[in-house]
């Protein structure tokens, strides 16, 4: 599922697109991916496409209102969709630092 979000942002041209592991950090979730989109449109249309791509599994949408950051909650993978200043803020990638990054990519 991870895997798959991720390339649903990339189809939408998110940036800076991270998986992380937590499976040995959290009991709370398994991956967050990790992105942001140039502008409040941009977001939105990364967290809709997301959403697109895993039908069925989204347990809680958080943040749509502002759109700065969206917060898709399918249990196993949280997505987190940035604007790029409120990623910079809240630099996620930094508190979990001690998490795996997947090459999602080179990833079947």
């Amino acid at each position: 599922m991870a895997l798959r979000a991720a390339r649903a942002a990339e189809s939408t041209k998110a940036e800076e697109i991270d998986v992380l592991d937590l499976r040995q950090k959290t009991p709370v979730t398994d991956f967050f991916v990790i992105c942001h989109g140039r502008n409040r449109l941009h977001v939105q249309a990364i967290a809709e496409r997301v959403e697109e791509a895993l039908p069925g599994r989204l347990h809680h949408r958080e943040g749509a209102e502002a759109n700065s950051w969206v917060l898709l909650d399918f249990g196993a993978v949280v997505v987190h969709v940035f604007q790029e200043e409120t990623r910079r803020f809240y630099d996620l990638e930094r508190l979990w630092g001690d998490a795996d990054h997947l090459d999602w990519r080179a990833a079947q």
